[in-house]
């Protein structure tokens, strides 16, 4: 096939580079504009429906959604961002603690 569209595209090599970019372009601009956009309600995952859970499929079970349940709900306030070491500085990190 692709034989076939070189051998009909007119003008010489120069022409045949020309109307080979032209075509792809077409086609890839196509394809953007107006084939993707009619399939995308089609198809099974759309950009709005994206979504990362920890839902084990266990009502009330830590990570379904319900306030309270998970480790960072038991944390007292302001301690889910604290480092142990100070970021206004190169330090070196914390000793283990073992």
């Amino acid at each position: 096939m692709y034989a076939w569209i070189w051998r009909k595209l007119p003008f010489g090599l120069p022409g045949k580079l020309a109307g080979s970019l032209l075509l792809a372009t077409t086609i890839v601009a196509l394809l953007w504009y107006v084939v993707f956009p009619w399939a995308e309600p089609l198809l099974p995952f759309t950009g709005s429906d994206v979504q990362v859970t920890e839902d084990s499929g266990v009502p009330g079970a830590p990570g379904d959604g319900v306030p309270g349940d998970g480790p960072a709900d038991d944390a007292p306030p302001g301690d889910e961002h604290d480092l142990p070491y100070d970021t206004e500085r190169n330090n070196s990190p914390p000793p283990d603690e073992d």
